[in-house]
């Protein structure tokens, strides 16, 4: 995979195999590559953050995305290949289409009880609620004319979805036009 100085947002619902993925791609053969984990931008925030599904966080992931689309095109301008892995949806996308690298756009799209189980199973301090879960699933299950990115993972291994989403990537029928 030789995608130098570009960009792929592979993105879906918590527990649809993004970091998984994104971790496989990234320490694929091929270009230079940098994974970026969405989350950690948040998480940079020690003091007074607010979850980003919440409507108050808006100005917050604002700030947050200004700084993640910059630093993801300051790595694709030196030539590596950009893995954005987190929950970017259409609402996140404008920042993005302003960077001068080619853009992919992946979403991974499981059924709702495997994305809710996926994160149960996980632990941790990562969202579990299925709340949230099925509100993020349904706010990137019905995607108008970007319906043409999405990857659906129902009864996917997570190698069938490695391969899947290098096939999207490497068709060019996933490129957001800007």
């Amino acid at each position: 995979m030789n995608h130098a100085g570009e960009v792929l947002i592979l993105t879906g619902s918590p527990g649809s195999g993004k970091t998984t993925t994104a971790q496989a791609l990234a320490i694929g053969p091929g270009s230079s590559k940098v994974h970026l984990h969405c989350d950690d931008f948040w998480r940079f925030i020690k003091n007074g953050a607010i979850p980003p599904y919440l409507p108050e966080a808006h100005e917050q992931n604002i700030v947050v995305l200004d700084a993640l689309t910059k630093v993801a095109a300051t790595y694709a301008d030196g030539g590596y290949f950009v893995i954005v892995d987190g929950i970017v949806g259409p609402w996140f996308l404008e920042p993005f289409r302003k960077i001068t690298a080619p853009l992919h756009y992946v979403v991974l799209r499981p059924p709702l009880d495997v994305a809710i189980r996926r994160c149960q199973e996980r632990g941790g301090d990562t969202l579990t609620d299925p709340g949230p879960i099925a509100a993020l699933h349904q706010q990137l299950s019905s995607l108008g004319p970007l319906e043409r990115h999405v990857l659906s993972t129902d009864g996917h291994t997570r190698e069938d979805t490695l391969i899947a989403v290098l096939e999207a990537v490497n068709s060019g029928r996933f490129r957001l036009l800007t």
